[in-house]
Parts: structure tokens; sequence; C-alpha cells
């Protein structure tokens, strides 16, 4: 493929438009990748797609295994049947040109999570959802485990005003080197 002339664009998945506050891997990253094909366009190059940390830059993640939940389409959950219409409905923002990731965490949030609790209790004991812990446990169990820890102190940090909440400031010492004691507490 290198020697033989190839063209394509960038374009990051949450610059789509959606109906969601931020553009993700539903139905019009699919009309996008027709539109690509029609175009005679062989190449799609984004940017990284993992969980965006501080200032919601792509090249700031906090992993680099992991997916950003962000690009979860509501509209496929509700294919899925993981979300009500009433759900899906309320769950969508006014178009503004561009992306209040405050606002659409706050609203996919809660969603995506709602959404991950009924898939659990209907496939959670499934043999491929056991099978896909089991095979991404070197990376997954350590990611859960942090984003865990850092919610609870994320929302300690914003009841007492603080502005950047970085783990090295505010996590107990004991947290940070991962004590198993403290961690299984």
């Amino acid at each position: 493929m290198l020697n033989k002339r190839a063209g394509g664009i960038l374009l990051h998945p949450t610059s789509l438009p959606g109906d969601f506050g931020i553009g993700d891997l539903g139905p019009a990253c699919s009309q996008f990748i027709a539109w690509l094909a029609d175009a005679g366009q062989g190449l799609w190059q984004v940017l990284p797609l993992g969980p965006t940390g501080y200032g919601d830059s792509p090249y700031a993640p906090f992993s680099s295994f992991a997916g950003n939940e962000l690009l979860l389409s509501p509209e496929s959950l509700y294919r899925d049947r993981l979300l009500t219409k009433a759900e899906l409905e309320g769950a969508r923002l006014p178009s503004s040109g561009h992306v209040d990731f405050g606002t659409v965490i706050a609203t996919k949030k809660p969603l995506i999570r709602l959404a991950s609790r009924r898939y659990i209790e209907t496939s959670g004991s499934s043999q491929e959802f056991s099978d896909f812990k089991a095979e991404q446990a070197s990376w997954l169990d350590d990611y859960v485990l942090f984003m865990d820890i850092k919610e609870e102190y994320d929302a300690k940090a914003v009841a007492a005003g603080v502005v950047d909440s970085s783990w090295n400031h505010w996590w107990p010492s004991v947290l940070a080197s991962r004590d198993q004691a403290a961690l299984d507490a």
C-alpha cells in the first residue's frame, strides 16, 4: 500500500454531527463511512479514542487501552434495548456547533451507566462477557480500580471547590502507592 496513492481524511468521531452534544460511533458515523466510500476515499484517520482526561483532549487519555464512553451511541444502545425511547429522547441536546463537554458528560454518562447496568443484568454472566474480562484483565482491572477511586475523589474535590483534582494532589498517598489494605478498603 505504501507505493500506491491513496486519499483520506482526518476527523475525530466527536466532530461528527449528532443529537447528543457530541459525535459518536452511531448512525452518523456509519453515514460518514458510506460518504467516504462514495467519495473514493480509502482512509479515515482518527485521533486517539481513549477516555479523555483533563481538558478533554484525546491526547491526554486515562487509558491507552480503554475506549471513550462518550463515543457510545445512545441510538445504538436504544436499538440494543438497553435504553427506553423516553430515556433516549431525554438525552438529546440542542445543536450548538461545538461540544460542551461538561453538559455532554453530565447527560451521557448517567445514560451509559444505566445501559451498562442493564447489559450486566441481562448478559453479565454470559461467557462472552466473562471471556472479555479475563482476556483484558492485564489492563482492565487496574483501569476500573483507578476510575472508581477517581470518581469518588472527584466528587469530594467538587464539593470542596477544588478545580484541579489530579490524583497526585488529592489521593491519600496509600492509594497512590497502591497499598493493598487501602485499596481493599
